[in-house]
């Protein structure tokens, strides 16, 4: 009876110890994978284009520089928009009406050699707004890794990474990041300092993890 009761306890090390290494073996598997697949994003050239009109998209952009490396560009007009915010909003409602692209100044060098492009924006009504329908009517992503961002007034993203999708067909579109900026419209206009800042760089940071561009 000793002598099955030893044994018993003895198969039962055994295959405590089988699982347990069996367990290691699949978690070092999965370390490794995650590993492989963001050192291979990040040996990709990387281009961070963004549209910011009070300066809170802009500082999106500035911390994803800070941690996925890169060229940092600001969409600029031929012809900017009003200072004046209701006119402004006229303007872009007339342009999504009528499909206009307003010409960009921006000019983007060599854009055959990024393999990722992060592509930054305000919610203006809603929708994407025309410079960055210009952007991308400009510019071939074809085959190239497309990652949108976001700063809104409250209301989220509206149809805008929708439309992002639809104008990169040929383009692999990452999940996109959003985030509550200024209310214009309610004259606050740079809210992405201090406290809201080191929240946002915290979630960025998540961000950039989840869809394997950081560590």
């Amino acid at each position: 009876m000793k002598t099955k009761v030893l044994y018993g306890f003895i198969i039962g090390i055994f295959l405590s110890v089988t699982s347990c290494s069996r367990a290691e073996e699949s978690g070092a598997q999965k370390d490794t994978s995650l590993v492989e697949k963001v050192d291979s994003l990040q040996d990709k050239k990387i281009l961070i284009v963004y549209l910011s009109r009070t300066k809170n998209t802009k500082v999106l952009a500035e911390i994803i520089h800070r941690k996925v490396g890169g060229s940092l560009v600001g969409i600029e007009l031929d012809k900017p928009y009003p200072a004046h915010y209701q006119t402004t909003v006229d303007q872009v409602a007339q342009e999504n009406r009528t499909g206009y692209l307003p010409p960009l100044k921006t000019k983007i060098d060599s854009m055959d050699t990024y393999d990722v492009v992060f592509i930054g924006f305000p919610t203006w009504g809603m929708q994407l707004p025309p410079p960055i329908k210009s952007f991308l009517n400009d510019y071939n992503l074809a085959g190239k890794t497309v990652i949108p961002f976001n700063t809104n007034a409250g209301y989220g993203i509206g149809s805008t990474f929708d439309t992002v999708q639809q104008l990169c067909p040929d383009s692999k579109v990452l999940e996109g990041y959003s985030t509550k900026g200024g209310v214009e419209r309610d004259g606050i206009l740079f809210v992405m300092e201090g406290d809201k800042e080191k929240s946002v760089e915290k979630e960025i940071q998540h961000w950039l993890v989840k869809i394997g561009l950081a560590k």
